[in-house]
């Protein structure tokens, strides 16, 4: 599968995949609503536009003469998911989401360093000039607005009809769960 097909597929699968920022977004959908949610979709877009930018443009010329350093980037991302994922685990329950302050902020920075990035950088968004990649960079953003607000839906329907089951100790570490997993997968391939 190539092409746009394969673009948007694989954009899809890594931005429904659980992270950092899909867990601030389902936190805040089930904190403030969707609606009241929206404005962070600012500090996600704008996140990953810079990332990405300057994965391709600055890290990808780099990664072009010496290949190894592609290979140290998706590293350092795995081990950046390691990471995320024992401290999600690890402070799991800790505090109420009302105490987490999920700003506009906050999502921007987790998504700047997000290592899903790396990955769009490196192995989704095609190695194309910055001119014929906006195109792609259009699409994605929709992907991200409608990932993101799917996430924010789920946290408010989850909020509303857990019924205690869901409380966000158990969220939080099935989402731990799934880093661990992608971090994982990303290294295999890697590594592969």
């Amino acid at each position: 599968m190539s092409g746009w097909l394969g673009f948007v597929l694989a954009v899809l699968g890594l931005l429904a995949t659980p992270g950092p920022t899909n867990t601030l977004m389902a936190a805040s959908g089930a904190q403030r609503g969707v609606r009241r949610s929206l404005h962070l979709l600012v500090g996600e877009l704008g996140g990953y536009a810079i990332a990405i930018t300057v994965w391709i443009e600055i890290v990808g010329v780099v990664a072009a003469r010496e290949p190894l350093v592609a290979v140290v980037a998706k590293l350092v991302a795995v081990a950046f998911l390691f990471w995320s994922a024992w401290k999600l685990w690890r402070n799991a329950g800790r505090a109420d989401l009302g105490q987490r302050g999920i700003t506009l902020g906050r999502v921007f920075v987790t998504t700047l360093v997000n290592p899903k990035a790396l990955v769009f950088a490196f192995a989704i968004f095609p190695a194309v000039g910055f001119v014929e990649r906006l195109p792609f960079d259009g699409v994605f953003a929709v992907l991200v607005v409608g990932t993101a607000v799917g996430w924010m839906m789920l946290g408010a329907l989850m909020q509303r009809g857990s019924a205690g089951w869901l409380t966000s100790t158990r969220v939080e570490r099935i989402t731990a769960l799934a880093l661990m997993v992608f971090a994982t997968v990303l290294g295999v391939q890697t590594l592969g």
